[in-house]
């Protein structure tokens, strides 16, 4: 097994069972999101009943997907490019001449829900992401709501390389799709997206998906990768695996997964997740207990891992017990090697910058959108941050300088991106965004 520190996100050795990039798949609702992310893996992330009965998705749906190209110099682009789920062999043949194809990259797909009242849902995926691919819909008007929202979040989160798919090009005549190309170009101007490609693409019909692939592959860079700190992991979903009726000597351990912003994590670690089991004091304090657990398995997919590196998504089997991570009940907390982690938090002091306009929101006609007002001092807001949504309470304004108390502990380095969303018309909408600067630590 090769030593850790010499380990890159394209060592062969890693990526062939192992995801090493994630992509978020954002835009409005029904755009396509889920659909072109199950052409790219074969995975189908509406999973859970209330998603099949709505046909919309709820939780943060993940696929992985290796993407290849053609070994030979003859095989024409784009069709040389293609994209398997993450159980393929190294080097399948190529459909078009039965060369041998070569591995490039093996990537984690985020799939965010696209229904405004998610908006918490699709920031907290938006933290692992290393790069974005933007749906939107040939065949409704740019931009809808949730696509300027989907693009600001992102644009906070300082993420530079995207990739905006014109989909459903199949339901609508070249006229229309032309029309709707100048669209996305006049939206985009301006904005982290406006050097992005745009690709025309049918994802029901898996029509343009090689061209997408090449532009994977060419527009996103390999992110850069720490392989020697210590473990940190961020949760963004939470589970447990045993059947109802399961024999007690047989209960295994809850699963935590997420993904590695840095180190390496091993079977037989021994781990903690902070902030843990959170209660409150009878004077209103609260008192974190770590949840202290060891590693047993590890798998990205269908792959099982004998040691998990960042980037991608993975679950990690341990002892806790399963009643403390169904149904996600860790999300937002953060995994590592016991003794490692970051502070926990209960007050934040943030540097603040506000958006101009509300986005997310329909508007009368061509009519610009609401102004966002200011902060007071006593409001509550939505603070994301990291994978974790939290409601805070304004306790003193100087500036653009912010004290929050939040309404549940945090683990969190300093400094810190975080996502500011404000209650209106009874949907939690993004507002701006800020830094932390300081904290006040409940749990060193």
């Amino acid at each position: 097994m090769t030593p850790d520190h010499e380990l890159t996100p394209t060592s062969l050795e890693v990526i062939s069972r192992q995801a090493t990039i994630n992509i978020g798949a954002i835009g409005h609702v029904a755009h396509g999101k889920s659909t072109v992310v199950r052409a790219l893996t074969g995975v189908q992330t509406v999973r859970f009943k209330n998603e099949l009965e709505r046909n919309i998705t709820i939780k943060l749906g993940y696929a992985n997907a290796k993407l290849y190209k053609c070994s030979s110099a003859s095989c024409q682009r784009p069709g040389c490019y293609r994209a398997y789920g993450s159980g393929k062999e190294d080097n399948p043949p190529c459909e078009v001449c039965s060369s041998p194809m070569e591995l490039l990259r093996h990537v984690s797909f985020v799939d965010c829900p696209g229904h405004d009242i998610l908006m918490a849902t699709m920031l907290n995926g938006a933290a692992v992401m290393d790069a974005a691919i933007l749906l939107v819909a040939g065949n409704e008007e740019c931009p809808q709501p949730q696509t300027s929202e989907h693009l600001a979040a992102i644009e906070i989160m300082k993420l530079n390389h995207l990739i905006v798919l014109q989909n459903k090009i199949d339901l609508i005549k070249d006229t229309q799709a032309e029309e709707n190309y100048q669209q996305i170009q006049k939206f985009v101007k301006g904005t982290s997206a406006e050097t992005a490609p745009i690709i025309p693409i049918s994802a029901q019909l898996k029509y343009n998906i090689d061209a997408l692939v090449e532009a994977l592959v060419k527009n996103v860079p390999i992110p850069v990768r720490d392989f020697t700190s210590e473990p940190t992991m961020i949760i963004i979903r939470s589970f447990e695996i045993n059947k109802p009726g399961a024999d007690v000597n047989s209960l295994k351990g809850g699963v935590a997964g997420g993904s590695i912003l840095k180190g390496v994590l091993k079977i037989g670690d021994e781990i903690e997740v902070r902030p843990g089991i959170i209660e409150r004091e009878a004077g209103g304090s609260f008192v974190c207990r770590p949840i202290v657990s060891k590693v047993v398995s590890l798998f990205a997919e269908s792959n099982e891992l004998l040691r998990a590196v960042p980037g991608g998504l993975i679950g990690v089997g341990t002892k806790i017990d399963p009643m403390l991570c169904r149904a996600d009940r860790l999300v937002g907390q953060v995994l590592g090697r016991k003794g490692s982690l970051h502070s926990v938090y209960d007050v934040i002091t943030v540097d603040y910058f506000l958006l101009r306009r509300l986005l997310g929101v329909r508007t009368e006609g061509r009519g610009k959108a609401t102004r966002v007002q200011r902060l007071d001092n006593g409001e509550i807001l939505m603070v994301n941050v990291g994978s974790t949504s939290v409601g805070g309470r304004i306790t003193s304004i100087k500036g653009d300088t912010a004290v929050i108390a939040l309404t549940s502990p945090v683990c969190t380095e300093i400094p810190a991106k975080v996502a500011l969303s404000r209650r209106i018309d009874n949907h939690w909408r993004l507002i701006g965004w800020g830094e932390i600067k300081d904290g006040n630590a409940i749990l060193q």
